[in-house]
């Protein structure tokens, strides 16, 4: 028994929760997706807590997006100071945006100069391939073979994850990450081929474009330095390199505010998104003054809502409160912390398989204990028995069998040892239950 939960217990869904259901599939459709058979009702967040309407505290360990914790007090008040103040688009000269840029634009390599902000990280990766695209004069795109870039027609193109039913551009390739350290080394031979197979179809590289934590394809973060080569080698072909921080950047890695810093190189484009405003909308794509000049010579960029003062006013208040509150560090400390104790339970428990990540970013492999291949029901399992013990996480990978753990940046260690013993919880459970139903055969 896991807090009043069995490994095969079926949880009923409380009434005023099944009505919200039915009342959003009539007025939402069937386009939207809800987490877990049990979907939680949120009414409050705070820190590293989500709180549902019977005022259950739910353990966020997945969202990234709030990343310096939910209604961070000093986010909160930004936006609502300027929001009581001025809020209007970017055709008007406005101090509060021009030193966000500034400020933002200091935390990159110098040759990352200029930043135009657009509302999410979708946009974000459509503008970068407009600009690619414009600046090369190829319109190829190499990708690796799970990613995930976002949602518009041309970003849903070069995002594999999205599943059959979207299909990829003609004028895209997919590569491979590589499932070990030593494929990993090979990725820019990979990356090559693949530049080779467009130009032999008539099409000139444009763009290699990177999740620089591969969190789609199951969470990559070693060995340091994989990605340098692979960048050599798309502009080498006339291409560019993108870098999305969506998911990396912001200190999650534990090391340095962007992802791409641990692999020793320098992006032509980095974009960014989700974590920027902490919940406010606001992404960005970060180039040189040479990219962008050549780009904004012939192409005029406008967006609404992209860096209005109000967005702008959030966004600097996460700058300031990761610095201040040292969450970079925090990621490094808590993450250690995290990956140990993982690592603790995979010597305990068959079910789980190879560990992977960097700072607060953690995939963990679920697998079936006798073959060791990927077990996507089992792992299915887990983060919805996680989500009845009030903790939430998700899964992801192309076989959907690796558990993706991306908390808010402020966990602390108690936290993350919360997490550890549940999941040790629910393993013990499941691994006890599965003995009892399969005798001496071992688990399914």
């Amino acid at each position: 028994m896991i807090n009043g939960f069995t490994a095969d217990a079926k949880v009923e869904l409380p009434q005023h929760v099944a009505a919200l259901i039915a009342r959003r599939q009539k007025v939402m459709g069937s386009a939207y997706r809800l987490f877990y058979d049990s979907p939680v009702d949120l009414v409050k967040g705070k820190g590293v807590w989500l709180y549902d309407t019977f005022g259950r505290a739910y353990l966020d360990m997945y969202n990234n997006v709030s990343c310096v914790g939910h209604s961070h007090p000093a986010v909160v008040e930004a936006i609502v100071r300027q929001a009581g103040e001025l809020n209007t688009h970017t055709r008007y000269l406005n101090e509060s945006v021009i030193g966000y840029a500034e400020q933002l634009v200091s935390t990159f390599p110098e040759a990352l100069s200029n930043v135009v902000f657009t509302c999410t990280g979708s946009e974000a990766n459509d503008l970068a391939l407009r600009i690619a695209k414009k600046c090369t004069g190829g319109s190829g795109i190499i990708v690796t073979e799970n990613a995930y870039h976002g949602i518009t027609e041309a970003v849903a193109r070069i995002s594999p994850s999205l599943g059959a039913s979207m299909p990829l551009g003609s004028n895209v390739r997919t590569v491979a990450v590589g499932r070990t350290q030593a494929e990993r080394q090979q990725f820019a031979n990979r990356v090559q081929i693949a530049a080779d197979d467009l130009k032999r179809h008539g099409v000139q590289p444009a763009a290699l474009i990177i999740d620089t934590i591969f969190a789609s394809d199951g969470v990559y973060a070693d060995p340091v330095g994989f990605l340098a080569p692979a960048m050599e080698v798309i502009r080498r072909e006339g291409g560019i390199f993108i870098a999305d921080e969506v998911q990396a950047g912001f200190g999650r890695t534990g090391e340095a505010m962007w992802g791409f810093s641990r692999h020793q190189l320098v992006p032509d484009l980095v974009t960014l998104g989700k974590p920027m405003g902490n919940g406010y909308p606001i992404a960005g794509v970060v180039s040189s003054s040479a990219l962008m000049d050549e780009f904004g010579r012939d192409v005029r960029y406008f967006n609404t809502y992209g860096g209005t003062p109000v967005a702008c006013a959030a966004a600097a208040a996460v700058l300031k409160v990761i610095e201040t509150e040292g969450l970079i560090e925090n990621a490094k400390r808590v993450g250690s912390v995290l990956d140990w104790g993982l690592r603790q339970l995979a010597r305990q428990f068959d079910l789980i398989g190879e560990i992977r990540g960097v700072g607060l970013f953690i995939g963990v492999d679920v697998v079936d204990a006798g073959t060791r291949s990927p077990a996507p029901a089992l792992a299915s399992r887990i983060v919805n028995l996680l989500r009845q013990n009030g903790i939430l996480i998700s899964a992801s990978g192309p076989a959907g069998h690796v558990l993706k753990i991306r908390p808010p940046l402020v966990l602390k260690e108690d936290e993350a040892a919360m997490f550890v013993s549940a999941l040790g919880d629910i393993l013990h459970a499941l691994t006890q239950n599965s003995a009892q139903t399969t005798g001496d055969r071992g688990l399914v």
